[in-house]
């Protein structure tokens, strides 16, 4: 699948996303000397750069494509808040020792499971390429991908997210970082109803028939 060169658009977009992300956390770490003293953090934020980068070339995009379900779009304010939130309170409360989990290696884990969920997150995204679209969209030339990875979950790039707001939690050894994490389980659940809802609208018993052999989001459970 070709895959054109980011615009100027798309990298002032990622890299306005990431200062915005990365920001809240500096502040709540009380600056950037007191941010950067730790070496787990600046793995978290080489890491997170990192990830940015590799967005750019997935192919990915934000376009509302052929048909949109603009109904959904609420969903992306509320990501937009948790995300604010999750970036500052548990980088907050690490400074502050309000609630905190075990001690450095717990912030390494974190840093990990960050990692991992940044990959879960990017390598569909790198497999739909044109085809996934930050919106709740049907694109054109749309087609049902059903193999490697979607041939066991149907939303493999949600699965990373929550692994990936779960890793950066742990990686400031936050109780309440994790709540928020799980708090975005709740929009996420309403925006997989309505990408399955259009595409059953699609593709009909195509996508019933691949529906019933995969898991949602975690094979085994749901």
């Amino acid at each position: 699948m070709d895959r054109p060169m980011p615009s100027p658009r798309m990298v002032l977009f990622a890299v306005l996303g990431t200062v915005v992300y990365l920001g809240p956390a500096v502040l709540g770490w009380g600056g950037f000397g007191a941010f950067f003293a730790h070496p787990a953090r600046i793995a978290l934020v080489a890491v997170t750069v990192v990830l940015t980068v590799a967005s750019l070339f997935s192919g990915g995009n934000i376009s509302p494509g052929e048909r949109e379900d603009r109904g959904n779009r609420w969903v992306l304010a509320v990501f937009t808040v948790l995300g604010l939130l999750g970036a500052y309170v548990p980088a907050w409360t690490d400074r502050t020792e309000l609630w905190t989990l075990d001690g450095d290696t717990m912030r390494w884990i974190g840093v990990v499971i960050f990692a991992l969920g940044g990959v879960l997150r990017l390598w569909p995204v790198f497999v739909l390429g044109r085809l996934f679209s930050g919106l709740v969209a049907i694109q054109p030339g749309h087609r049902l991908v059903t193999d490697g990875i979607y041939g066991v979950i149907r939303n493999p790039s949600y699965l990373g997210l929550m692994i990936g707001a779960l890793g950066w939690a742990l990686a400031f050894r936050s109780a309440i970082g994790v709540v928020l994490a799980l708090l975005n389980l709740l929009p996420l659940v309403a925006r997989i109803r309505a990408e399955e809802r259009l595409l059953a609208d699609q593709f009909g018993a195509e996508y019933e028939a691949y529906r019933g052999r995969t898991w949602r989001l975690v094979p085994g459970v749901c």
